[in-house]
């Protein structure tokens, strides 16, 4: 008996390669990790260790410098291995939270951005995110299903030929 096979979208194949070429490539990665501030305490764990790990793995991670996802970023690799962590925020130092300006004093590599203290927070959100995926070779993002920059952000990503990988908290 005789099957057919519906062969996949050539955009799809390519992108499919890409993703199991990065997969199967023993080298170090630049990895971007975003995502929401408002975050179920045990995910914030969970984004914790997967920080952690990567940064174990001699990988280099950058986020940006907000509560919830980021801020869980920063401590797991903080934990593992400060030379590989990058922190670029969307506005200058002094915009942040008091209890993320704390955790920012041991970034060895912060980026700030005072020319966008004049812009909404998330508007200055989406121009840091945009930064953030032109640095990165993979993003990983942790959203809900109405995180519209967010969830924007990952869509220029895959557009840039980034690899996403979206994990969604709802």
């Amino acid at each position: 008996m005789s099957q057919s096979l519906d062969l996949p979208d050539l955009d799809r194949v390519d992108t499919l390669a890409q993703e199991l070429a990065l997969l199967q490539d023993k080298g170090k990665r630049r990895i971007a990790m975003l995502g929401s501030r408002h975050v179920p305490v045990v995910a914030i764990h969970l984004v914790e260790l997967m920080a952690r790990s990567l940064a174990q793995e001699g990988h280099s991670l950058i986020t940006s410098g907000s509560q919830g996802v980021n801020a869980a970023v920063i401590r797991g690799v903080l934990e593992a291995d400060a030379s590989c962590l990058t922190v670029l925020l969307p506005q200058s130092l002094d915009r942040q939270a008091p209890e993320i300006r704390d955790q920012l004093d041991s970034v060895l590599h912060l980026i700030e951005k005072p020319e966008h203290d004049e812009l909404s927070l998330p508007m200055a959100s989406s121009l840091c995110n945009q930064e953030i995926i032109s640095r990165c070779d993979q993003l990983i993002c942790f959203a809900f299903h109405d995180s519209e920059t967010l969830l924007t952000s990952c869509r220029s990503a895959e557009d840039m030929g980034k690899v996403v990988s979206l994990l969604f908290f709802d």
